[in-house]
């Protein structure tokens, strides 16, 4: 029995997807139709006085960027206190021109709130502690024909949100779930893509361990910089083990930075963190304190009018409109892509059967074959929408299906090819020539199977009724997949009585 619990707090990291940074008004991704098609940005050519830091520039705050941040915190049933201010983080490093990061982080905008997950078929209440806006900082290169590093200011000043839950994660799993939820709920509002892979968000966890029934925590190792939900799992599993090890051999923890080697799968010291950093906070004297409140140029009574339908309220009407059962309901609303994949594809089914009822009707099963077929085969794309299979030809499948025209088994066959070359489903029982086998064929098929097993035939009107699985296996196995089972078993019991 493990004697351990672990104890894991996250700092989240997410860009925010705003035209202009963060104080002032450049660009935060690239645009114009060299990029359009393809050209890679070029460093250091989205940048002006402010984001670089030139003396005498003055910053004005994003009003987009804050009304975003104030509507997360609506999303998440946070608190928005009557004002906030902004502040300098003075600290040295290249890829800060200025030599302060401009912040919200001792008075932020957003207090409590949370996030519920659902982790093996049980749901836990993520608290966070609060919700701050800053700047984000340049990025550096270093050349691998070099002892030197570039510095890239195109990311400097990008409006960043840091969502800092409090220590109430207990494994690496639940992390890396909490971590996929509040992916959607950014995605569901609209205000950020953050998309791990190309650093749009990004996690620091702090891992500690103590003994089971302790209320104190442990000491307090920081992993930074981890870039995927898997690295997440990871890194956190793999810290936790190790501080038990530590602890089981008798030393002690100390309190350091981390960071995780996914080539390695392992944690890596970086440095030691004794004490904590002095970044002598005080107010930025340039920026008035932000007033938000009813009547207030932020006004959350305002904002809150674009809340759209979150995850819990897509989940209810799922379950209502589609008759789907809490966990189908649950896996679909709870991601952005899987979602918008599956009312897609059901708005093609509208289409096409030219009937909205239809497409109700048919929600069941479309659920049922995205969740138990095409996700099962595609467990190593972070979105649906990477797979070659777009909702429109999704929906053909199932409405092939639902007319008859191809068998479930067929259904299952051209799946993996759909993936593989992107094909609609047609194109492939066309090119193939596969087509479900007509009722009078299944009849000669059932003949041909009895006449092939007549020892069978015989226990089975005997009473062995369970052979009734045999033989349907059998029509199917002479048929290639390509008769009804229900047709099969009527003629089979037919042909038996």
């Amino acid at each position: 029995m493990n004697k351990y619990e672990t104890v894991v707090g996250l700092e989240i990291h997410a860009h925010l997807s705003t035209e202009s940074k963060m104080f002032c008004s450049c660009a935060t991704s690239p645009k114009g139709k060299e990029y359009e098609a393809g050209k890679k940005d070029e460093p250091n050519v989205r940048v002006c006085p402010v984001c670089t830091g030139q003396p005498g520039t003055l910053p004005v705050a994003n009003k987009k960027a804050i009304e975003d941040t104030i509507l997360l915190g609506l999303a998440l049933g946070s608190t928005i206190p009557p004002r906030f201010n902004f502040e300098r983080k003075n600290y040295y490093y290249p890829d800060l021109p200025k030599a302060y990061q401009i912040t919200s982080a001792t008075s932020p905008p957003v207090v409590g709130g949370g996030l519920e997950i659902d982790n093996d078929g049980k749901t836990k209440f993520v608290e966070l502690d609060h919700i701050h806006l800053e700047e984000d900082a340049g990025k550096l290169t270093h050349p691998k024909s070099g002892d030197y590093s570039l510095v890239d200011l195109n990311r400097a000043g990008t409006p960043l949100l840091e969502i800092i839950t409090t220590p109430c994660l207990s494994s690496g799993v639940e992390a890396a779930e909490f971590m996929r939820n509040l992916q959607s709920i950014l995605r569901y509002l609209g205000i950020s893509d953050a998309d791990m892979e190309k650093g749009q968000m990004r996690c620091d966890a702090n891992i500690s361990v103590r003994k089971l029934g302790a209320k104190e925590l442990g000491a307090k190792v920081e992993v930074k910089n981890i870039n995927s939900f898997k690295m997440v799992a990871g890194a956190i599993d793999y810290e936790a083990e190790r501080q038990i090890e530590e602890l089981e051999s008798g030393n002690k923890i100390e309190q350091q930075t981390r960071g995780w080697n996914a080539a390695r799968g392992k944690t890596i010291a970086q440095r030691s963190k004794e004490y904590a950093n002095d970044y002598r906070y005080f107010p930025e004297p340039d920026i008035p304190p932000i007033e938000m409140g009813k009547g207030k140029e932020f006004d959350p009574t305002v904002i809150n009018d674009r809340l759209p339908e979150l995850p819990k309220e897509k989940k209810k009407r799922f379950q209502e409109e589609y008759g789907l059962s809490v966990q189908d309901a649950h896996t679909l609303s709870a991601n952005y892509d899987l979602a918008k994949y599956f009312e897609e594809t059901l708005e093609h089914l509208s289409q096409i059967t030219e009937s909205p009822d239809v497409a109700r009707r048919l929600g069941k099963s479309t659920a049922n074959y995205i969740i138990n077929e095409l996700l099962g085969k595609i467990t190593d794309l972070d979105s649906i929408y990477e797979s070659k299979i777009t909702p429109e030809s999704f929906a053909e499948l199932i409405d092939l299906l639902d007319k008859g025209e191809i068998t479930g088994k067929i259904a299952k066959d051209i799946l993996p090819k759909m993936l593989e070359n992107g094909k609609n489903p047609s194109e492939i029982v066309k090119k193939e020539g596969i087509k479900k086998v007509d009722d009078s064929a299944v009849e000669k098929i059932v003949d041909k199977v009895l006449a092939d097993n007549p020892k069978e035939v015989e226990r089975c009107r005997a009473g062995e009724v369970k052979l009734m699985g045999f033989f349907v296996g059998q029509v199917m196995k002479e048929s290639r997949g390509q008769a009804e089972p229900g047709v099969a078993n009527k003629v089979l019991k037919e042909k038996l009585s």
